[in-house]
């Protein structure tokens, strides 16, 4: 039953992604010209030649390492900060204009500002950082306050351990919030760190092909190299998620 479930759910992935192609096609051919909108079939020639190539392999690679970090680092600090701030309500109290300012503050007025402190090759690094910050903030701290208060005095009253509250009490209650927070930010910590590229413009990353692709009109480049993105933020997202979660399980379980 299950089976027959996840295959529906293929198909029907499979089915709407076709439909989002012919539409693509349909448009395009409407348009009927290139320099605004390509056909799929262009976007996909464009990238059969750019994947055998070097060049593209080590544009990924510097992009993806410096958006992985920048998630990583933002992940973790948000974690720490909102273990610190569930337990210490001063803590609380003192970060909450900060994460209101990342918050609210433009992407764009955040990279303009870190190019001045900043080299370009780090600017993705800190801004996926910023956006992905307050994202796990928010969502680990929420799953603190709503820990159930009543086994938290259980395990008081029968002296239970740090370790043994955060294995059983701490991690099933903040798996869901946790997981939810890191899907979210993955896909704005790719957004954010490209963009920032973007705009600073470090040799040898995916912002300086879309730049280049701008530059020269050359659309092909800019929707293939978008998809990259697209599948990258996707697939990372998936397997992030899917191996946080079974590290998870493994803590209730052990």
């Amino acid at each position: 039953m299950m089976t027959s479930i996840l295959n529906k759910k293929k198909l029907e992935y499979v089915a709407a992604v076709m439909a989002a192609l012919i539409l693509w096609q349909i448009l395009a051919m409407i348009v009927g010209n290139k320099l605004l909108l390509v056909t799929p079939f262009v976007v996909l020639k464009r990238l059969v030649q750019l994947i055998p190539t070097t060049e593209f392999w080590r544009t990924i690679a510097f992009s993806f390492f410096r958006i992985f970090l920048g998630f990583l680092l933002g992940a973790v600090t948000g974690s720490v900060f909102a273990v610190f701030a569930g337990r210490f309500r001063i803590v609380e109290i003192l970060l909450r204009p900060y994460m209101a300012a990342i918050k609210a503050t433009p992407v764009a007025s955040f990279i303009i500002l870190c190019l001045i402190w900043l080299n370009a090759r780090s600017l993705s690094i800190f801004i996926s950082f910023l956006m992905v910050l307050p994202i796990v903030y928010t969502n680990v701290l929420q799953g603190i306050i709503s820990t159930d208060a009543k086994l938290l005095e259980m395990a008081d009253l029968f002296d239970v351990g740090w370790w043994r509250k955060l294995r059983y009490i701490y991690v099933p209650q903040l798996k869901p919030y946790i997981i939810s927070a890191c899907s979210v930010s993955i896909g704005l910590s790719w957004k954010a760190g490209v963009a920032a590229e973007v705009i600073g413009i470090p040799e040898g990353s995916i912002g300086e092909r879309l730049y280049e692709a701008k530059i020269y009109f050359s659309t092909g480049d800019l929707f293939a190299w978008t998809l990259v993105i697209i599948f990258l933020s996707i697939v990372f997202e998936k397997l992030f998620v899917r191996t946080l979660k079974a590290l998870l399980d493994m803590k209730e379980k052990d």
